[in-house]
């Protein structure tokens, strides 16, 4: 394909610009993207789209890409849940009525678990600021906050850039002035994977409400040991840092991330038979204390909510 053809392809299918980048490491990105059209109507936690031609470079040491010479002018697109950096450069909550942009939080794939290569993130991160490429004009979802009262307990458990949809909606509690008692809680494998901590920690001084728990799974941050989302709740440290017991009555769970750590039930098509994963994940761990697992699609209302991450 000739630079040509190739700046043709960008100008005819991107809608989007790179507004701000933001590198931690190598292979974690906070993006933030201003399209050619007007920002469309959403709720935090929502997600959209990105996408990249197949004809753009990919980063180094990534797994080798073979495309079929009849899909080089294909866009890949995958949908990214967006965030939320909350505060601003005067370290005040962000007044994102005068903001253009949308935030995504992303890692860089280099190789599936089954050894195939990633199609997009390769090409996300070759990207700097100014870059085309293309943005979904639909944000939809259903992991939002319509069913938090105020006075609630809103628990936001995940893993990764998982954190990516809590981050915006505790924008949102913050700035409505929410009244009860917030914890977030993100489980990587390094510190140097919690791109927001920063700002987490930051957030606590100021809101007495608020707690940050950033867990890592090959490094001890908490309690001088390792620690998953799951040992935080069966330990009892989640509730020790909450400051007040779990009560399902009022209160809130959020999971996005890794599907071990969130274990969505199955329900056998001819027994009706509903089964966890073998893996003991946190709905389990929950709905063993009363809660009940939110269902849009079957119309049950619960106060566990997810977001599989991948």
């Amino acid at each position: 394909m000739t630079p040509g053809q190739i700046a043709e392809l960008r100008h005819t299918r991107y809608n989007a610009s790179i507004a701000w980048l933001h590198k931690p490491h190598p292979d974690l990105m906070i993006a933030r993207v201003r399209s050619d059209f007007p920002r469309p109507p959403h709720q935090p936690g929502q997600y959209s789209t990105l996408g990249l031609g197949n004809w753009e470079p990919r980063a180094p040491g990534c797994v080798e890409e073979h495309i079929d010479p009849k899909a080089e002018e294909n866009l890949v697109r995958r949908a990214y849940s967006i965030s939320c950096s909350i505060l601003d450069e005067e370290e005040q909550l962000l007044d994102l009525a005068k903001t253009e942009w949308l935030e995504f939080y992303i890692v860089l794939v280099r190789s599936k678990s089954e050894g195939e290569p990633g199609a997009l993130t390769p090409r996300l991160f070759m990207l700097k600021e100014g870059d085309r490429l293309y943005l979904g004009e639909k944000i939809t979802g259903h992991f939002t906050l319509d069913p938090v009262k105020d006075g609630d307990t809103v628990l936001f458990l995940g893993t990764g850039t998982g954190e990516a949809p809590h981050n915006y909606m505790l924008w949102q509690l913050l700035k409505r002035g929410h009244q009860g008692r917030i914890l977030s809680a993100c489980c990587v494998r390094y510190k140097r994977d919690l791109a927001y901590l920063a700002v987490h920690e930051e957030l606590m001084r100021r809101f007495s409400h608020y707690s940050y728990l950033p867990l890592t799974t090959r490094e001890a941050l908490v309690s001088g040991q390792k620690v998953y989302i799951q040992d935080l709740i069966t330990s009892g440290q989640l509730e020790e840092r909450l400051g007040v017991k779990l009560d399902p009555a009022r209160a809130h769970v959020f999971l996005c991330g890794n599907p071990n750590m969130i274990g969505v039930p199955t329900v056998d098509r001819q027994t009706g038979v509903r089964m966890f994963p073998a893996t003991t994940g946190v709905i389990e761990i929950l709905e063993k204390r009363g809660f009940q697992l939110d269902e849009p699609r079957l119309k049950r209302k619960g106060n566990i909510h997810f977001e599989e991450y991948w």
